[in-house]
């Protein structure tokens, strides 16, 4: 169980928390609206796949997690587990618009960390598929396409006409 400290600066937008080693922060499935900044100590990010719990990642200090539940009011997509003593900056939505408005760098930062995740996960997606002995795992194409993205085209195809 967390100890919560008191909101910063008399804000209720943001307060921190501290985990001992092993605690679970958040747990895949669970519903979450906020996001976490590591001030000490370290997260591991992990999935839960068929019976057996893959590590995604372990996270430190100025690195962050729960976004996606944040802005897509989605359920949690992975387990947060501190490995070791752990103080966490909690951000609820509305906490986060203010830091960006007061802090913009904050949202570049956010930016740029992403953009480093993505890159990441784009390369190991093609290892995956150069790895897969007869062609791709999965359609390329739909590397890309989310929930609502129009089906995908062949590479320099132009865009279909949606008059």
């Amino acid at each position: 169980m967390p100890t919560r400290f008191r909101p910063r600066s008399g804000r209720s937008r943001e307060f921190e928390e501290e985990y001992a080693h092993d605690d679970v922060i958040v747990a895949e499935g669970e519903a979450g609206r906020h996001m976490y900044v590591i001030q000490s100590g370290q997260v591991e990010i992990t999935k839960r796949i068929g019976h057996e719990e893959i590590t995604l990642a372990v996270l430190g200090k100025g690195d962050f997690f729960g976004e996606m539940s944040l802005l897509e009011s989605l359920p949690r997509d992975a387990n947060a587990r501190a490995v070791g003593p752990t103080r966490l900056l909690v951000i609820n939505p509305g906490g986060l618009l203010v830091r960006i408005r007061r802090d913009p760098t904050f949202a570049f930062e956010m930016l740029h960390r992403l953009s480093g995740r993505i890159r990441n996960l784009n390369r190991r997606v093609v290892e995956l598929l150069e790895q897969h002995e007869d062609g791709p795992a999965a359609e390329p194409a739909m590397l890309y396409a989310g929930r609502d993205d129009p089906a995908p085209r062949a590479a320099g195809a132009p865009p279909e006409d949606r008059r």
